[in-house]
């Protein structure tokens, strides 16, 4: 069975192969890395391992945290490897949509259905801007939406239009209780126009970092770019 460990690691010489020693001594075997940021003297990294038959996941908490200073934010089980070219990969297909016949709709759902394997997150939706009803009703849709994601439609968003990119913490006040007991961890950014916006989600955390709000930020910002491009 695989998990993803998300690790707080000092940022200096040899910390990180100290804990894949540790994790090796306990027969774990790591599958991929990816290190999301750096600073203040620590780095946190997504690390996907194997865990061997028979073994409590438990005990990866225990095999990491033996190398002094490193701390386990969170562990869950997780399916597929860690890579980083699904985002490359991603863009690439909206690029090969925007030279197809338009199909309004295809941007959208290229992102809600791949964002999910980029951030290794639970879902994804995209929520587009439409007129508001007579009745004051809200002013968005779902124009598309991944398997697992919540239900949006009857939402109060105080936060649209967004302005720029955002956490949504899980102690928002504006959550369904049901989402506040579920621990559902957003983020969003603007996405395709005016009060247009992607939102990724996950429950039970970790909370996403201000380098992974940063990342979509800048890939909902090129997909942009790249979906409104001309056919050729």
């Amino acid at each position: 069975m695989s998990y993803l460990l998300r690790l707080v690691v000092p940022d200096k010489p040899g910390a990180l192969g100290a804990v894949a020693t540790a994790l090796g001594s306990a027969g774990v075997d790591i599958v991929s890395l990816d290190v999301l940021e750096r600073g203040n003297g620590v780095a946190v990294d997504d690390v996907v391992v194997d865990l061997p038959p028979g073994r409590l996941p438990d005990s990866l908490i225990t095999a990491a945290q033996t190398v002094p200073g490193v701390s386990v934010e969170t562990l869950r089980p997780f399916a597929g490897p860690l890579d980083t070219h699904r985002e490359l990969e991603l863009l690439d297909a909206l690029a090969r949509g925007a030279g197809s016949p338009p199909e309004p709709s295809l941007s959208a759902k290229l992102l809600a259905a791949e964002l999910p394997r980029v951030f290794h997150s639970g879902w994804a939706v995209v929520l587009s801007a439409v007129q508001p009803s007579s009745a004051g009703g809200p002013a968005w849709e779902v124009a598309a939406a991944s398997d697992a994601a919540p239900t949006f439609e009857g939402l109060t968003l105080p936060w649209m239009p967004l302005s720029g990119p955002r956490l949504l913490p899980s102690d928002d006040e504006w959550l369904p209780e049901r989402w506040r007991e579920m621990a559902i961890e957003m983020m969003a950014a603007p996405y395709g126009g005016p009060g247009c916006a992607v939102v990724v989600g996950r429950s039970g955390g970790p909370a996403f970092r201000r380098s992974e709000l940063l990342r979509l930020a800048h890939l909902t910002g090129i997909a942009t770019t790249v979906a409104s491009l001309p056919p050729d």
